[in-house]
């Protein structure tokens, strides 16, 4: 049973729980030593915990809510971005400018800056490019310039959204797919996949592909701007810490990608036609805290369902609706980086999913290799 209830400044505020990530990093790089696993630690375990704790989120705010009475949950993601961009160079200048932090210790921070920046940063980056306005289509930008992945926004709304659980989609995870055959596999066909997408684009408009009003011209420009001010902090050095924290932050939303549509296919009715997207082409998760920390990314049964809906009004799914996650993402990341424990747990999940929803199919060889006929 759910419950629907107006937005309100009170129900936005435990979305603002990511500034706890604040001061665990001005704690950490002050300290130096152990202390710079605090955020890892809170990421990964206190989280998980506090899901415990809190339990499960059965509330929904209504979907039709005026966009206007949003305003306190739409503020966290815009000022999530002078955060980020301090956390990232205020770590650099911490490691250059001052002397506390040894060589491996420098390594380490820059890898705990990259959780934030990826598990923070690209998540509000994600609700920022899906929406309409300008404005917060261009922090959505500098967000995803901060980890280098400026094309991201190409290669999500435009190919993800559209062909998910199809074989034209790089980032649904294959059925025993293991994450580390995965993560090459997406990232460097999300690439390609984004940069073919806008070729065709600017063909389509009568321009080369090469024209200036190309996003990828936006996207390098934002790689540039941020890697030479790396420079400009730490020189050569500065820019390879720099993209040691990108590195981490890409990976992070890789193992997201995985998790989230892992073995979930889209019904092939014949002649490259696939079935709509519906929630239960997604994994849903209810852990209320880790939906409090990620914006509701965890309800990506309904995003996927109506992309256009900000992320407080993201409605939430029951087992009979959409297939569930046994935790949140921060554990199921985990457990992914273990592929037999992961296929142990969500083997049998996705089999139950599909008697659940296709008991007419009795051959699902090509869904799991991948061979059913390209989308058209």
């Amino acid at each position: 049973m759910t419950t629907k209830t107006l937005p309100s400044i009170a129900n936005a505020l435990p979305f603002w729980v990511s500034l706890v990530f604040v001061p665990l990093w001005l704690f950490s790089v002050i300290q130096g030593g152990w202390w710079l696993l605090l955020i890892p630690v809170y990421t990964t375990g206190i989280t998980s915990l506090l899901d415990v704790l809190f339990g499960m989120s059965r509330e929904n705010l209504d979907p039709m809510a005026e966009e206007s009475t949003l305003f306190w949950h739409r503020l966290i993601t815009w000022i999530w971005v002078p955060i980020q961009v301090s956390v990232v160079f205020g770590a650099l200048i911490a490691i250059f400018w001052f002397d506390h932090l040894s060589p491996g210790e420098s390594i380490v921070l820059m890898l705990v800056t990259g959780m934030v920046s990826g598990g923070v940063g690209i998540t509000y980056a994600h609700e920022l490019i899906h929406q309409h306005h300008k404005f917060e289509r261009v922090l959505g930008d500098i967000l995803l310039a901060t980890v280098l992945y400026g094309h991201f926004r190409t290669e999500h709304i435009l190919v993800h959204h559209r062909y998910v659980g199809t074989p034209r989609d790089v980032v649904t995870a294959k059925y025993n797919e293991n994450i580390y055959h995965f993560l090459p596999r997406a990232l460097i066909g999300s690439f390609v996949s984004a940069l073919k997408v806008e070729a065709e684009r600017q063909i389509k408009r009568g321009r080369k592909p090469g024209d200036w009003s190309n996003p990828f011209w936006i996207y390098g420009a934002g790689a540039a701007f941020f890697l030479l001010l790396a420079a400009f902090i730490g020189g050569f050095a500065g820019i390879l810490l720099f993209m040691i924290q990108a590195v981490i932050g890409i990976f992070y939303l890789g193992i997201i990608d995985y998790v989230e549509h892992y073995g979930l296919v889209r019904k092939h009715l014949g002649e490259g036609k696939y079935e709509p997207t519906a929630p239960r082409h997604s994994w849903n998760s209810n852990h209320k805290f880790t939906n409090w920390l990620l914006i509701n990314l965890q309800r990506h049964s309904d995003h996927h369902y109506k992309p256009s809906r900000r992320f407080p009004l993201l409605q939430t799914y029951d087992e009979t609706e959409a297939p569930q996650l046994p935790y949140g993402y921060p554990v199921m990341a985990v457990l992914a980086c273990n592929p037999r424990a992961f296929r142990r747990m969500m083997n049998p999940k996705v089999r139950a999913w599909r008697k659940m929803y296709y008991p007419e199919i009795t051959d699902w060889q090509p869904y799991k290799e991948g061979t059913t006929p390209m989308p058209r």
